[in-house]
């Protein structure tokens, strides 16, 4: 048999690497894989979602402010009933406030942001006109020692520096945006003056009545401003250096304040009982457990505790609610505030992000003082907890700034299309166009001669 009589050997085929298999993306964009990168994959998805800092604000402050109401009637029965008050009196009241909170964060929402610009003015001074009323005798309310209210008449009572910290942030912010678009904040007198100077005087009317933890909240609101604006970090280190020492003469010169700042971290009322507000608030979270007590359960409220339904709601809210419910608390306010921060760190207007940022800052700042009080990791201040406590003159002003950021939020050029596209693709939207556009169609075949058909 020869070569050439013999068949040809097959060629041995070839060993290829492949490349590593990906996991396929379906139809419809959802990943596959494992678990927890599906998951992470989804929830960045949906964190990077332009209309995600709209919701997270119109749905986390509407919770905090529902909770907050149903928390207010469950801790101020008892303090009703002890002044001879309908049990529902103090619920009655904020469900009021809350309702006219809905309106302002309505129009709030809804105005444009040249209207915002031009309320930053007049609302300024008629905050520095009423913060000077409250000095006038007759006029003027002490309540707990602080000299900060005016009598409207009957049960009702104002507090304008809470109107103070929202006339602020729009000033400051619309302050801040003129300059920087004439380019003047590199130079120091533009970036300080007139900001600094106004800051001022409202800090002066505050501390005329004495009330420091409004104060510190307007400080924080300050500052957050001026790091918006590009503030370097020695004017900073310079103007804590000077609010430290104005702050220590301010705690030295008054015993109300030195007994406060003695209570941090107390676990005893002491001989004087001058930390029984500090302890028996850790005695209420204490006791909440898990899950709570339930709702209208407290044992704290009946007049162990001072003020359970203003500044030390969130220590009946864990007596009540327990860990879940005050971490609920906690979980809507980061929502919030990390929208706050997402809106103003997207816009290209740079009054939008002035102002977002300094809602954000008052919001944010408030609620650490306050909760960090109750927790006993800060003094007590007497700041409410936004959105949450016991009070018009707070909730009214704090629903208008909720507002705001709504109104930014909304005024994003994505969020606008996505808002756009859903209002197109609404139930029954689609439908009565096409019948529209059908019915015009037969109008305009009957209308046609009968020569031309």
């Amino acid at each position: 048999m020869t070569a050439r009589s013999a068949k040809a050997a097959p060629p041995r085929p070839r060993r290829t690497v492949s490349a590593p298999r990906t996991p396929r993306t379906p139809r419809g964009g959802r990943p596959t894989g494992s678990a927890p990168r599906r998951f992470h994959t989804r929830l960045r998805r949906a964190w990077d979602r332009p209309l995600t800092a709209y919701y997270l604000i119109l749905g986390g402050s509407m919770l905090l402010i529902v909770l907050g109401l149903v928390m207010v009637y469950s801790a101020s029965q008892i303090k009703a009933l002890q002044s001879g008050l309908a049990p529902s009196f103090f619920f009655r009241k904020q469900l009021m406030a809350a309702a006219i909170g809905g309106v302002l964060l309505y129009l709030a929402a809804r105005l444009p942001v040249r209207l915002h610009r031009a309320c930053a003015y007049p609302l300024l001074a008629v905050s520095v006109f009423a913060m000077c009323l409250v000095q006038v005798p007759g006029i003027g309310v002490a309540v707990n020692g602080n000299q900060n209210w005016i009598n409207l008449g009957g049960a009702f009572q104002m507090q304008p520096s809470e109107f103070g910290k929202l006339a602020l942030v729009l000033w400051g912010a619309d302050l801040l945006a003129r300059k920087q678009e004439k380019k003047l904040l590199v130079q120091w007198k533009h970036l300080l003056v007139p900001l600094i100077p106004v800051a001022f005087l409202l800090l002066g009317l505050i501390m005329l009545g004495g009330d420091m933890g409004t104060a510190i909240i307007l400080t924080a609101i300050l500052f957050g401003l001026l790091w918006l604006a590009g503030a370097p970090t020695r004017l900073f280190a310079g103007v804590l250096g000077v609010a430290a020492v104005i702050g220590a003469l301010l705690i030295k010169t008054s015993a109300n304040r030195m007994s406060r700042l003695a209570c941090l971290g107390a676990t005893d009322p002491g001989p004087s009982d001058q930390c029984w507000q500090a302890v028996h608030g850790i005695y209420a979270l204490a006791s909440g457990g898990l899950f709570g007590s339930g709702l209208g359960a407290s044992m704290e409220k009946w007049g162990e505790l001072p003020e359970p339904h203003t500044d030390f709601i969130f220590a009946i809210t864990g007596e009540e609610l327990g860990l879940a419910g005050t971490l609920s608390v906690l979980a809507l306010f980061a929502a919030l505030g990390y929208a706050g921060i997402r809106v103003a760190g997207r816009t290209e207007d740079p009054f939008v992000r002035y102002a977002a940022g300094g809602v954000t800052t008052w919001i944010m700042a408030q609620t650490m003082v306050n909760i960090g009080a109750v927790l006993g990791l800060l003094p007590i201040a007497g700041v409410p907890l936004p959105l949450f406590s016991y009070g018009g003159s707070a909730l009214l002003p704090s629903m208008f700034a909720v507002g705001l950021l709504i109104a930014f939020a909304r005024d994003e050029p994505a969020a606008r299309a996505a808002l756009a596209a859903q209002a197109t693709r609404r139930p029954g939207s689609g439908r009565k166009s096409v019948g529209v556009r059908w019915k015009t169609m037969r109008r305009r075949v009957t209308r046609r001669p009968s020569g031309e058909r």
